[in-house]
């Protein structure tokens, strides 16, 4: 059986529990996300644990993946409709602390 989620938030929660999740989102919605500056940017971050988390983003569909083929050639992450969709939610949780 489905739990019925009554507070809007709840899920946004759900999907930014975990290791850096909240703060790969928050910064997706300031602008595009580059692995290593990532790794930069979060202090005591490692590659293992951003990557899992960016995965883990791409997997609930606030994330996508976008490989530009230039010399040399580099990822970079946008927020998808459903990611910025939920950005007045976050907003309202970081309003919170």
């Amino acid at each position: 059986m489905e739990e019925i989620e009554t507070c809007p938030a709840q899920r946004l929660l759900k999907m930014l529990s975990g290791k850096w999740k909240a703060e790969i989102f928050r910064l997706a919605t300031e602008s595009p996300l580059r692995f290593n500056n990532l790794l930069r940017q979060i202090q005591g971050s490692n590659k293992q644990s951003l990557a899992t988390a960016l995965k883990e983003l791409e997997e609930e569909g606030l994330l996508e993946k976008l490989t530009i083929k230039l010399k040399p050639l580099h990822i970079e992450y946008n927020l998808t409709e459903k990611g910025k969709a939920l950005i007045p939610v976050f907003q309202q949780l970081e309003g919170l602390a």
